[in-house]
């Protein structure tokens, strides 16, 4: 019989994930508190924010960079990525209401080049107009940071002599839709870039989130600059691969940090994922049909297999099941938390993982189509090789 040792591999591979993974469902990587050390020199730091279309939260983020209690100097930098909503007016607005016009400059970006992704290009341009600054923050149009953020991401690259510090910034998560998929989406990251590993230098995994990203500038040179993922339209963990070899990263979670942008539909979600799953499988219908498979695996294959082991009185079936499912909870339970949401909600996680593994096989079906990688107006083709 085929289904007993299914689910019994169902629980070896919930141990393993659990026990073997870096603790990855802990979800414990933080900042250390705000330090106190009057005699500390602060470095200078340029904030650089690639932005596309983003009029309705430029002026929040911008106000939020310029309100950093940061004891170094701290320049701000908006590249408008070609917008046609004003974004450019919304972030000199809000410098100017704060009086701190002289420390912003928005920078109008050239037509993106070829072979070139529109976001890498932006930051790109944002690299050359900043200068010789040791350290560059990057972060997004709709991203707003507490104001101690910047100071706890320097002490911890500085004291750690790190290349690169990244935070995964809190999204929204209100509406139905967004607590249904939101804690999902952090959880899966963190499973598939357990974060401890990332933060070991002895591993090679690298993984970052686009939202904050603070980085050395010498790094970044040594590892030949964002011409060296020109292409990369997921730019955040192809940025932490690049750097990593030239000193260890550090990601965490940044709950004081968090986005504005809403995902009050399930379309609106589903177009944030069906967009890049296909480019995080390189294209490939066996990454595809291995990241199916695995999905259905382990979330259907335990609740399957106890639902089928009670309905016909079978203990051997029953029993690893269950075991299966009180690990997939339990691990499940501090993304919840992080977002402070009923723990019961970890009954729902095997049907977020049906709809995400429907988008992910969307994305496939979107990019076969010829209308893959579509954001903000720009389409993308695959790329020969994506790193």
């Amino acid at each position: 019989m085929w289904l007993l040792p299914a689910v019994w591999a169902v629980l070896a591979a919930w141990l393993v994930l659990f026990f073997g993974r870096g603790a990855f469902w802990r979800a414990d990587q933080r900042l250390p508190p705000r330090e106190s050390n009057p005699q500390r020199s602060w470095p200078e730091v340029t904030a650089v924010v690639p932005a596309r279309n983003e009029a309705e939260g430029i002026g929040a983020c911008v106000t939020a960079l310029l309100r950093q209690d940061y004891p170094g100097v701290l320049r701000v930098i908006v590249v408008d990525d070609q917008s046609t909503d004003g974004t450019a007016k919304c972030a000199r607005e809000a410098a100017r209401q704060m009086d701190a016009s002289s420390r912003l400059e928005v920078l109008t970006g050239t037509p993106l080049p070829e072979n070139w992704a529109g976001k890498v290009w932006a930051m790109d341009q944002g690299v050359a107009a900043a200068g010789p600054v040791p350290f560059l923050w990057f972060t997004d149009g709709d991203i707003v940071h507490g104001p101690d953020v910047l100071q706890r991401l320097v002490t911890r690259i500085e004291d750690r002599d790190l290349s690169l510090v990244s935070l995964m910034v809190m999204l929204s998560c209100r509406g139905f839709w967004e607590r249904l998929l939101i804690p999902p989406f952090i959880f899966f990251f963190q499973m598939l870039y357990p974060f401890p590993w990332v933060n070991d230098p002895h591993r090679t995994l690298a993984g970052a989130a686009g939202g904050c990203m603070l980085l050395r500038r010498e790094a970044l040179e040594k590892a030949g600059g964002f011409a060296a993922m020109r292409a990369a339209r997921i730019d955040d963990c192809t940025l932490a691969a690049l750097l990593k070899p030239h000193g260890a990263i550090w990601l965490g979670l940044g709950t004081e940090s968090y986005s504005l942008r809403d995902y009050r539909q399930l379309g609106e979600i589903w177009q944030m994922v069906a967009r890049s799953a296909y480019v995080q499988l390189r294209f490939s219908p066996w990454r595809l049909l291995g990241a199916t498979l695995v999905m259905t695996f382990l979330y259907a294959g335990p609740v399957g297999g106890l639902l089928y082991g009670l309905w016909t009185e079978n203990a051997w079936l029953a029993m690893p099941a269950l075991l299966a499912c009180l690990l997939m909870l339990t691990a499940y339970v501090p993304t919840l938390r992080l977002y402070s949401l009923n723990p019961l909600r970890a009954f729902s996680l095997p049907v977020a993982a049906l709809f995400y593994t429907l988008m992910t096989l969307d994305s496939a079906r979107r990019h076969y189509g010829g209308r893959g990688g579509a954001w903000k107006g720009r389409h993308y083709s695959a790329p020969r090789q994506e790193r």
